[in-house]
């Protein structure tokens, strides 16, 4: 029989038995290759947070924490490689940074009873935990970003984008094709024309792309980018002069280093969050006591605050909150993966427990379920300052375009049972 213990409990009644197994974290990152400057700060925020709980708190309820990275280079075959080579240390969940790495492990987390959380990226149909019983991407998915950039200019065109033309950039990969559908239905509804404009991996040539912007003079650029692309296509609107202020990327291509580049030219451009942004919370002074000034920490300790930093330890937050949950309901701080995808299936996120992880406001409130892995979808916006080389949240987080993006949810996820023989569940 399951039982759930407080905290509190919990924590007596593992001190008082055996030593337990660490609580195994695989971190599939990618530190070299053309995606290393996004993969690196996202990874040493995940390490130094799971650095930090060990140092702060002796562990997850107790059990310490083990973070084994496998390096992937942003190629689908090592990832699954790294998968395969780490799934037997006890891994508890995967994160893999990469909707290419994604798609080949959700049949295999399935199989093997591991959960796998995609974090704003990956399959968005696996936010139906009817049909995807291993997966999760809460607090927000691609499509809840498509739908947030379409909702900010509504805003601001007076909630009118008829006869408006928006251009797509878009890198030329299962990531870069996740939002287009999502457009195309929103661009039927609003009465807006969508140019869809692909960007081959790595993203280094795209003059051919922004002649084409500079011709047809669409009224806003978004873009869905990783890596250099995002500082190419940054640095070929200022060149044709394109008004930043229009120009508004995922949350993937948002971060310091897709700006700092074109330096003041770069001024205005937005991107979308599910998260918040900057280093004014407290957790990042307990990780620069508990873990830089230790020398613990995973990189030089130079990117804490930035935008790929706090989304990393936003994730490992995330994580070490359900696998406290599984601890939690299963009565035991040694927890299996299948315990931990129970924890993950129940977790609550308010902004009082965010408070006391020293993240107030970090991000949205949110409750996780059978039927939904997807989280709220809330979506905020964020705007860069190059002369203070910040990035501002400048928007709160709302909702985006339920009716639009569950008929899509619903389709993709059917479609996906039915080739896989998947009957569902939650009922």
């Amino acid at each position: 029989m399951k039982k759930t213990l407080t905290t509190l409990a919990l924590g007596a009644a593992m001190a008082a038995g055996p030593a337990m197994a660490d609580l195994v974290f695989p971190d599939l990152s990618y530190r070299t290759g053309p995606y290393a400057a996004g993969g690196i700060p996202f990874s040493d925020g995940y390490n130094d947070y799971f650095t930090l709980l060990n140092e702060r708190d002796g562990g997850i309820g107790g059990v310490p924490a083990k973070v084994i990275e496998c390096e992937t280079g942003y190629n689908t075959e090592k990832g699954v490689e790294c998968y395969e080579s780490t799934k037997g240390e006890g891994a508890l969940i995967y994160q893999p940074l990469s909707t290419g790495i994604t798609y080949q492990l959700i049949p295999k987390v399935t199989a093997d009873n591991i959960p796998l959380h995609t974090m704003g990226y990956g399959r968005t149909s696996a936010a139906n935990g009817k049909v995807f019983s291993h997966v999760f991407n809460y607090p927000a998915n691609y499509w809840n970003g498509a739908s947030g950039v379409v909702n900010y200019l509504l805003e601001e065109n007076g909630g009118d984008l008829s006869g408006k033309k928006i251009a797509l950039v878009y890198h030329n990969s299962a990531y870069g094709k996740e939002p287009i559908r999502t457009l195309e239905e929103l661009s039927k509804k609003h009465g807006f024309e969508l140019v869809t404009l692909p960007v081959d991996h790595p993203g280094q040539e795209q003059k051919s792309q922004w002649l084409q912007i500079r011709r047809e003079r669409p009224d806003n650029v978004v873009m869905w980018g990783w890596g250099v692309m995002n500082q190419v296509a940054i640095q070929e609107a200022a060149n044709i002069r394109f008004p930043m202020e229009n120009f508004i990327g995922v949350w993937w291509s948002g971060a310091e280093h897709d700006v700092m580049s074109a330096g003041d030219k770069a001024n205005g451009y937005k991107a979308v969050t599910f998260h918040n942004v900057g280093r004014d919370f407290p957790v990042f002074d307990d990780i620069k006591t508990h873990v830089v000034d230790k020398g613990l920490a995973a990189g030089a300790g130079d990117q804490i605050g930035n935008v790929l930093y706090n989304r990393g330890m936003y994730a490992a937050m995330l994580a070490a909150e359900a696998a406290k949950t599984a601890q939690e309901i299963h009565g035991t701080g040694d927890i299996t993966a299948a315990m931990m995808r129970d924890g993950m299936e129940a977790l609550e996120i308010t902004e009082e427990k965010m408070a006391g992880l020293g993240m107030p406001n970090f991000g949205p409130s949110f409750n996780v379920s059978c039927g939904n892995h997807g989280g709220p979808g809330l979506v905020g916006v964020t705007q860069w300052d190059a002369g203070s080389k910040t990035w501002s949240l400048i928007s709160d987080f709302k909702a985006t375009d339920a009716e639009v993006i569950g008929a899509l949810l619903d389709e993709d996820s059917s479609a996906y049972a039915a080739e896989n023989n998947i009957a569902g569940r939650c009922e």
